[in-house]
């Protein structure tokens, strides 16, 4: 469960986020953050995660959280295989860790590159691996920030299933993205964030005919 209550956030002279009250409470769904760049999408998954503290406002949250990096953050001196279970054997101290992690390799059709080191990956496969190393954790929470960013047509397709597949879990995922077409394909609910505020909240029945429904507010 998340409740985030009058959240703001100023940088330099920008409010980067204003006023933004929000309240995720069903296990097991998938909330789409969208708008335009610069809207606060990352910010707000940031302050989610604590990785940024908000200037105002509060936010309430059980259980673990996991991140998904734009930007990867996966570490270059570890194999893929190493990336992913470091964390899980080390904090968790999960007996299984490896198991574990094949089998996220093998739904992410990466099993091949358990070995190699992310400086020999394309940016797509590091998307993938950087998603595989947040879903070893077991998160209650999974925070996204353009997990589909540089991917092609399949890959993208892998990376809707194993969300799915994850949402099944009981989950809860928060996804911020500026792909449309993906979030409505896999949300829920999209929340649409313009200049730091909240501008729309909608359910699928809202967009599922038209896609244009959620590009107005852009």
């Amino acid at each position: 469960m998340i409740t985030i209550v009058e959240l703001s956030k100023v940088l330099g002279d920008r409010t980067v986020l204003k006023d933004i009250s929000l309240e995720i409470v069903t296990r097991g769904s998938i909330v789409g953050l969208a708008g335009p760049s610069g809207s606060g999408k990352s910010t707000l998954l940031r302050c989610i995660q604590g990785l940024d503290e908000g200037d105002t406002g509060t936010i309430y949250g059980l259980g673990y959280k996991g991140f998904l990096f734009q930007d990867f953050q996966l570490f270059p001196h570890m194999s893929v295989l190493e990336n992913i279970t470091y964390a899980p054997i080390h904090v968790l101290g999960e007996l299984d860790a490896e198991n574990n992690a094949r089998q996220l390799l093998r739904q992410l059709n990466l099993e091949e590159f358990a070995d190699v080191f992310p400086g020999q990956l394309s940016g797509g496969q590091k998307q993938r691996v950087a998603l595989a190393r947040a879903l070893a954790m077991h998160p209650d929470t999974l925070l996204c920030d353009e997990p589909t960013s540089g991917l092609d047509v399949v890959s993208i397709q892998d990376v809707v299933r194993i969300l799915q597949t994850v949402k099944k879990t009981g989950t809860i995922l928060v996804i911020a993205s500026h792909d449309l077409e993906f979030l409505s394909s896999i949300a829920d609910r999209i929340v649409i964030l313009k200049a730091g505020q909240i501008v729309a909240d909608l359910m699928p029945q809202v967009w599922k005919k038209d896609l244009n429904v959620l590009k107005q507010y852009y």
